[in-house]
């Protein structure tokens, strides 16, 4: 063993550990500064050694104006500012709604379809080199992994037209 290693052990374990107090200073023009130097001025306050500092300094907030829609044309404006939409252009939109889930739908059937028709091709093949039963698991699961994926899609789907009105 090393005779230098006990030493350093020895001078770390028994030097003090450095700490430095942090200082909160606030300015005439309430501009915030921390500093670790011992200040000279008024309005500096210790802050608790426990308390987190950030060097970051902070910005005003942003301020963005209101922005106000205005009314399209056929349209009165609502009470929280919205524009509102008579019930014949609100049907016509949720029969468009409503055609445009139902064709997603239908899309998402036949890819369920396909998805599993390729599942049981790959399930109904077992190559040579996969005597271990976990390759043919291996090389199945993103069959599977797409038939639930189609699966979940239906649903959402499903539940999406359950919910239109």
């Amino acid at each position: 063993m090393n005779p230098r290693i006990p030493l350093l052990l020895a001078v770390l374990l028994c030097s003090p550990l450095a700490m430095a107090d942090i200082y909160k200073c606030v300015d005439e023009a309430g501009h915030v500064t921390y500093t670790n130097n011992k200040p000279s001025g008024k309005g500096c306050n210790t802050l608790s050694r426990d308390q987190a500092v950030s060097s970051v300094p902070g910005g005003a907030p942003a301020t963005r104006p209101a922005v106000v829609p205005a009314p399209q044309s056929g349209a009165s404006s609502g009470s929280a500012g919205f524009p509102r939409v008579d019930s014949g252009t609100q049907k016509a939109r949720d029969n468009d709604r409503r055609r445009i889930l139902e064709e997603e739908l239908a899309t998402e059937q036949r890819s369920l379809e396909a998805a599993r028709k390729e599942l049981d091709e790959q399930e109904s093949v077992r190559y040579g080199n996969e005597r271990n039963y976990q390759k043919v698991i291996d090389r199945v699961q993103p069959y599977k992994d797409k038939v639930q994926l189609h699966e979940r899609n239906i649903e959402a789907l499903k539940r999406e037209i359950g919910n239109l009105r």
